[in-house]
């Protein structure tokens, strides 16, 4: 145990030391990388690449979400079973330095997640997403392309490789963000860049996502949240404090204001559950039987914008944190209502619209 315990001093110290060299030498480009942890969030796979690609390429958009919420429910049970540090609070409290060469890190707005740290649920994140949508692009371009004409093959392999580039460049700024800002260490990120892409490559093998009932949508919602809750109360029962690291984040963090409920386990999970099950509702819902065989460009286009708008003022309306209960439960419903909306309400609303104008045409 204790070599152990001094090499994840050491690994941890070398993550420090790393956030550190990162402040200082490229200060300049803290804007840089505060943008890029907000963009790696996965609210914006919710709120921007879903109803994007939905009204696009449907099948798509729907092992988005699946990548998205299975990924981030993984991302939990790993960190409650691994007991991952983060950077801003560790170098604080670990008995790795001398008081006099403990190295002082800067904290900002996103620094103080209050979930354990391993493995980086942003860089899972956005390596299960961006896997998805490469492959995804990969594969349609690959269907409409004329096999034996070398000029076609030449631009399949110039695509193949500027996307593979922008997707590795795309996850080396997310993991340097993650580190910057003191909210991972190194090997946390790495570890979620490649938790991530086994996720998106085992859904790239599963078929039975586009067609699954809402039965399927409903049992599966039930047992990741009753398999997560169980296995929270079980190692409580143990003598085990899953919520350990909501009372270091409210010490060491600078500032009060930036631990936020949002970042907690729960709030994750209640999301993403809430995620899932709106989807189920809205496959299966009147609204989207009825306007799902429109194929008119011009309705995907409203759509689109259309989703796009509504979704984004949506998302400026935040659930009140002074009541937990009703937090969680208000974080569920305005899960399930982003799928719910783009995929059925919207398109509804839409098709009918351009019908009434079409109408008044004629």
């Amino acid at each position: 145990m204790n070599a152990i315990n001094s090499i994840m001093d050491a690994m941890q110290g070398f993550g420090v030391s790393t956030t550190h060299y990162l402040q200082t030498n490229y200060q300049d480009a803290q804007g840089l990388f505060l943008w890029v942890s907000w963009a790696a969030d996965l609210r914006n796979t919710f709120f921007i690449f879903f109803p994007l690609w939905f009204h696009l390429r449907s099948s798509v958009a729907i092992k988005l979400i699946w990548v998205a919420v299975i990924g981030d429910w993984l991302n939990l049970v790993f960190k409650w079973i691994l007991f991952g540090e983060r950077p801003y609070w560790w170098v604080h409290e670990t008995a790795h330095y001398a008081d006099s060469d403990r190295p002082h890190i800067e904290q900002y707005p996103m620094t103080c997640e209050t979930g354990p740290g391993s493995p980086s649920g942003h860089a899972m994140g956005a390596a299960g997403v961006y896997y998805t949508l490469v492959t995804s692009i990969l594969a349609i371009m690959t269907s409409k392309k004329k096999y034996g004409g070398k000029k076609s093959n030449d631009k399949h392999w110039y695509l193949k490789a500027v996307l593979w580039t922008l997707f590795c460049g795309v996850l080396v700024c997310v993991c340097l963000s993650r580190v910057f800002i003191a909210a991972h260490f190194p090997h946390q990120v790495i570890a979620g860049v490649i938790t991530g892409i086994i996720v998106a490559e085992a859904f790239n093998r599963t078929q039975w996502i586009y067609n699954a009932s809402m039965k399927k949508y409903f049992y599966t919602t039930l047992f990741l949240t009753s398999f997560a809750v169980g296995f929270y109360l079980l190692l409580k029962a143990l003598g085990v404090d899953l919520l350990w690291t909501l009372e270091k984040a409210q010490k060491w963090c600078v500032k009060p204001e930036w631990v936020h409920l949002d970042t907690t386990p729960f709030a994750s999970l209640l999301r993403n559950m809430g995620t899932l099950f709106g989807l189920g509702l809205g496959l299966h819902s009147p609204l989207y039987t009825e306007t799902k065989k429109s194929n008119s460009k011009l309705v995907k286009a409203g759509c689109v914008l259309s989703s796009l708008f509504l979704l984004h003022l949506f998302d400026s309306f935040k659930p009140p944190t002074h009541i937990a209960a009703l937090f969680y439960l208000l974080s569920f419903c305005k899960s399930a209502t982003v799928p719910l909306v783009t995929v059925s309400l919207i398109p509804y609303c839409v098709n009918g619209a351009l019908n009434m104008q079409s109408k008044k045409g004629v």
